[in-house]
């Protein structure tokens, strides 16, 4: 089987793993959340999001944790810029890489952000107009890739489609987001065989949430198809608001375990990943979603 020899890990932990904390997570604890994992060896870590204040509150410090952070010479920091506004804010924050989204689903994109699927990514075009003036690479989002909480099944066309647009506004790399974690290994295939049809294989990255215990199963037939850039997030953080019961991405401790039985080199330290993501769990008090993560951390702590 032809497995990639090499993958990416995009760290999305202390963006869209804590942005739907009810209880707000201290500036302090997103700056040292993000400098252990670069320490880690993750070499992309999604950071905060320039959203309005209003619509996500846990974000509200942008600004102090982008300049907060001791930046590591290796890594970047992307940070999502759903707009123009959130944008300029974005860079003069010092951010050097954005992300935009959309989503495969007319009926999630109107209750997610108001506006149909046509509307929000002609939103984005002057944001990619102004980061590619600036030589911002800009990595694009799409949501609901396989089923939304509205629509049900999103067909496969559906998601290559609104990933061709964003690839040729001028995304680098987009994102593929099973959003509410129905996917399974036969469908998230045929999606990937679709949006492969679109834009090349190197350009898409996976992005699995683990509601239905799929999101493991989902990254191995990914690296099937070829693929080798997946999104994660550190004790497996986050969830959906929109999507009632969606659990949170699937937890990098488990994806790097996988990855390392398999052979494939990541350049991230396992072991210190599992301590950080105990820390973190109990820095915020909540349960700690990483399954690798807890094995590990009571193997060394007997």
């Amino acid at each position: 089987m032809n497995l990639p020899v090499k993958v990416k890990i995009v760290e999305v932990g202390p963006r869209d793993g804590l942005q739907n904390e009810k209880q707000v997570v201290t500036t302090a604890i997103k700056i040292e959340l993000i400098e252990r994992l670069a320490d880690a060896g993750l070499r992309a870590i999604e950071a905060t999001s320039f959203v309005s204040p209003k619509w996500v509150p846990q974000m509200g410090d942008n600004t102090a944790v982008m300049q907060g952070i001791k930046r590591h010479p290796a890594a970047v920091y992307p940070v999502l810029t759903p707009n123009l506004q959130g944008f300029d804010a974005a860079v003069q924050a010092g951010a050097t890489e954005v992300a935009i989204f959309g989503a495969a689903s007319e009926s999630f994109s109107r209750k997610n952000i108001n506006c149909s699927i046509a509307e929000s990514l002609k939103r984005f075009e002057p944001v990619v107009s102004a980061a590619s003036a600036l030589e911002i690479p800009v990595r694009g989002y799409v949501s609901c890739v396989v089923g939304c909480p509205y629509e049900g099944a999103i067909a496969p066309e559906q998601a290559a489609a609104v990933a061709k647009t964003l690839f040729d506004m001028g995304c680098y790399e987009v994102s593929l987001g099973d959003t509410i974690g129905v996917g399974n290994p036969a469908t998230i295939q045929r999606m990937i065989e679709a949006c492969a049809r679109a834009v090349p294989i190197t350009k898409l990255a996976g992005h699995y949430h683990d509601t239905y215990g799929m999101a493991i199963a989902n990254i191995y037939a990914s690296l099937q198809m070829g693929m080798a850039v997946f999104d994660s997030s550190i004790a497996g953080l986050g969830g959906c608001p929109y999507a009632k019961g969606a659990s949170g991405n699937v937890a990098t401790e488990d994806v790097v375990y996988l990855l390392q039985g398999l052979g494939i080199e990541t350049g991230i330290d396992l072991a210190k990943l599992a301590v950080i993501g105990d820390w973190v769990s109990s820095a915020i008090n909540r349960p700690n979603g990483a399954k690798a993560g807890r094995a590990l951390c009571a193997k060394a702590n007997p």
